[in-house]
């Protein structure tokens, strides 16, 4: 079947599960919670800080449905989905020289990017304890199976490097 490729690995990350974000809404609900129970009367203004505080609690367990990053293998390309209006980026895996698990010290505390280009890299992450770099054009792709994407990406740029076309001119 022509057009069809066979999909290897697939992960889905939600803006949800994101730590550094959880952290920062939990804080700020527990804020409203707080300022509303000190409070000795219960008024208006107090009721207004009791429902933001349950309003940021919703929004944080909503976000746990809302996809950031898809990241699909196939057999010649990485597929990288992100949010709404971002742009499929597909990544050829014939331009990928190596591909290597990194450890994820500075994922902990930043914030969910997808086609983020700094300082030479192009980064796509939203949680996980490592993230595969590869090299030639670096790309930084968060993975909580990074074990396993970073096998299988080896695995494809060996037979992809052994299966490449000749240059010659048969007909």
């Amino acid at each position: 079947m022509e057009g069809k490729t066979e999909i290897l690995f697939d992960e889905k990350q939600y803006l949800g599960y994101n730590r550094y974000s959880n952290v920062r809404r939990f804080i700020l609900g527990m804020f409203f919670f707080i300022a509303y129970f000190w409070r000795e009367e219960h008024d208006k203004n107090g009721e207004v800080l009791f429902l933001m505080g349950v309003a940021i609690m919703l929004i944080s367990v909503l976000l746990m449905f809302v996809l950031h990053l898809h990241t699909k293998v196939t057999d010649h390309s990485i597929i990288l989905d992100g949010l709404w209006t971002s742009k499929k980026v597909k990544i050829d895996l014939g331009s990928i020289v190596s591909a290597r698990a990194v450890p994820s010290r500075k994922f902990l505390l930043s914030r969910p990017v997808y086609n983020l280009h700094r300082k030479g890299a192009i980064k796509f992450y939203c949680r996980g304890k490592e993230g595969v770099d590869s090299d030639g054009l670096v790309y930084i792709i968060g993975s909580q199976m990074s074990g396993q994407l970073v096998e299988l990406l080896k695995e494809l740029i060996v037979k992809n490097k052994s299966t490449a076309p000749s240059t010659s001119g048969e007909d």
